[in-house]
């Protein structure tokens, strides 16, 4: 049994460098497994939530609880303490090797590449993919919109820099607020229960995404995206489907896929690539 999943990985490492080496354009599909190879935590159950963030622990918030707009009325300098501490963290991460990989492969390409991505911590950005070629379907933490989108303006939080007291997790400098009508400001993240998420940009992002989509023959690397909110999954079959695309899914432990739409190999992001590049010409 043992022998057979070797043999059916290995094919499935040719089957993607052949699919990446014919391809004309590359949808980069990535969830939160993305930046684990970074060091960034995935909060994979509540075990792992609370590993990230012990102080909330013995408050006994949930990631889900954590990251609810109802915080920002209920525990505003606790909600921004979740925010900033990420926020801090994620700008001051390292992208991992597997970016530049990519970004090589999709340099061969003539309709280069585009990105769809559930993970708001800008990592692409940072490792020089152009935000323009960016879908960022669940907002981004480096984008500030006011609490209760008085009006669907959306600014950087460049300015903003969080102090942390991390044995609480409670933000201590001053909170952000809106420059519009003066209320706290919140992350423009799409959030659980979240009614008042401020969608313009990602609605932005999607339109260039199908726009993009529709001019390529392309070829799918789906990288670290559970089935938990299958939102990036679901996306990666779709087009699939739709657009014909075989697509490549990357993931340690979720990797199977149906085989009339692409190849499942078990592993982590940065691994995986640089293996398939070791297949590819130079």
């Amino acid at each position: 049994m043992k022998d057979a999943f070797v043999e059916k990985q290995a094919a499935a490492f040719k089957q993607a460098a052949a699919w990446i080496r014919d391809a004309d354009g590359m949808l980069i599909t990535a969830g939160a497994g993305m930046g684990v190879d970074s060091g960034l935590p995935d909060f994979r159950g509540p075990e792992g939530f609370w590993r990230a963030y012990p102080a909330l622990r013995k408050h006994g918030y949930s990631f889900e609880e954590m990251a609810n707009p109802d915080g920002f009325a209920r525990h505003p300098r606790l909600t921004w303490g979740f925010y900033g501490h990420r926020l801090a963290l994620y700008r001051a991460t390292v992208p991992h090797d597997g970016f530049r990989i990519l970004q090589l492969w999709a340099s061969r390409m003539k309709a280069g590449a585009f990105v769809f991505t559930s993970n708001v911590d800008g990592q692409f950005q940072r490792a020089g993919f152009s935000a323009e070629r960016i879908a960022e379907c669940h907002g981004a933490i480096d984008s500030l919109q006011c609490v209760d989108a008085c009006t669907d303006d959306i600014w950087s939080a460049h300015g903003f820099v969080p102090i942390v007291d991390e044995s609480r997790c409670e933000l201590t400098n001053a909170l952000p607020m809106c420059p519009h009508c003066g209320k706290l400001a919140r992350p423009n993240i799409l959030m659980f229960g979240d009614w008042k998420w401020v969608d313009r940009r990602a609605e932005e992002q999607a339109e260039r995404l199908a726009a993009w989509l529709a001019r390529a023959k392309r070829v799918v690397v789906e990288l670290g995206a559970g089935g938990a909110l299958p939102t990036v999954r679901r996306f990666s079959e779709r087009v699939g489907e739709t657009h014909g695309s075989r697509v490549i899914r990357i993931n340690p432990r979720e990797h199977k896929i149906a085989p009339q739409i692409g190849v499942g190999i078990a592993g982590g992001a940065q691994e995986t690539l640089t293996r398939i590049e070791a297949l590819l010409p130079t």
